[in-house]
């Protein structure tokens, strides 16, 4: 069968036809970008999409949305989108509709990727178990944190809010960001230390340590310039956060009961490098008395162009098994 799959965030809104097939991996469509502020609301996008493909869509989807799947009335942050989901399937002319957390979809997309699709960043070769607790997580906007759970044949995602537990501290620098961030914050959480709009604050933490001149700089250009390394001090504000990041991820599987970490998202594509090295992998596996079982831990970076639209294709067909 057909349904749209649907990849809805607070700048653009992603389209595509997905087909769904027994193997349970979906192909997809041609994808389709609409930025938000073009359309009056999702209907109006769903109807240039529709356009878009010729005038006739399938009467099933599932619509990945960045943000809590709950309430009677959806907003989004960064638009003046609502879905009212009570409402919403009679108001696309749907059969059935599935509504899904965005980081739901990306960790339903990591159930159906193939192993060259899954780059190793560290751990022991070869696929991913076939049963167990598999901790996705990746750093964007926020940070995203979902339990993919292989049990039985079957795949079954856990969204979580596992990006706003407490940041704990490993060391002095970490203890004066810390305490810098609680004086804007109270608490701080870890996607505060591990994010992209984390980047500026974790460089101008070190710039004040160091007694150097903050020369402000929007988040693209302070990413740009620690990735390309021509900042020495952008490039150190990056290490910093790398490591936070791993030691973030070790304490998630560990939380989780995991056998394996997937990291998902463009952020961590650009730092894949990084994350191959030991700033990542020696907190990952600091864990006291567990830190022989952590070496052990097969850990893979998610690389699909679409993920969130073959994640939403995925996870409606296995809501439908």
């Amino acid at each position: 069968m057909k349904l749209v799959a649907v990849d809805l965030g607070g700048t653009n809104a992603r389209f595509a036809i997905a087909e769904l097939h027994a193997d349970r991996r979906p192909t997809l469509g041609t994808p389709r970008k609409y930025r938000t502020a073009d359309h009056a609301g999702l209907a109006d996008a769903w109807a240039a999409f529709a356009r878009d493909e010729g005038g006739s869509l399938p009467d099933a989807a599932c619509i990945a949305i960045a943000g809590p799947v709950e309430g009677e009335l959806i907003r989004f942050t960064n638009n003046s989108w609502t879905i009212r989901p009570s409402t919403l399937a009679e108001e696309l002319g749907l059969r059935s509709l599935t509504l899904i957390n965005d980081f739901a979809a990306m960790a339903a997309a990591v159930g159906v990727l193939t192993e060259a699709e899954l780059v190793p960043l560290g751990g022991p070769d070869g696929p991913l178990p076939e049963t167990g607790v598999t901790t996705v997580i990746g750093p964007g906007t926020g940070l995203g944190v979902a339990q993919l759970v292989r049990r039985h044949g079957r795949r079954i995602v856990l969204p979580t809010e596992g990006g706003h537990l407490d940041f704990a501290a490993l060391d002095g620098f970490e203890e004066r960001l810390l305490a810098r961030l609680r004086e804007r914050h109270r608490r701080v959480s870890i996607e505060r230390i591990v994010s992209g709009p984390a980047l500026s604050d974790i460089h101008e933490t070190l710039a004040m340590v160091g007694g150097l001149a903050i020369v402000p700089r929007d988040d693209a250009a302070l990413w740009q310039a620690a990735i390309d390394g021509e900042d020495a001090l952008a490039a150190q504000a990056l290490d910093r956060l790398v490591m936070s990041f791993g030691a973030v991820a070790g304490d998630l599987a560990l939380a989780h009961g995991a056998n394996a970490v997937v990291v998902t998202g463009g952020l961590a594509n650009r730092i894949e490098a990084r994350l191959k090295g030991p700033l990542f992998h020696d907190r990952f596996r600091a864990k006291g008395r567990f830190e022989a079982r952590m070496g052990h831990f097969p850990i893979r970076l998610a690389r699909h162009p679409e993920a969130g639209l073959l994640g939403a294709a995925a996870a409606y067909q296995e809501e439908q098994a």
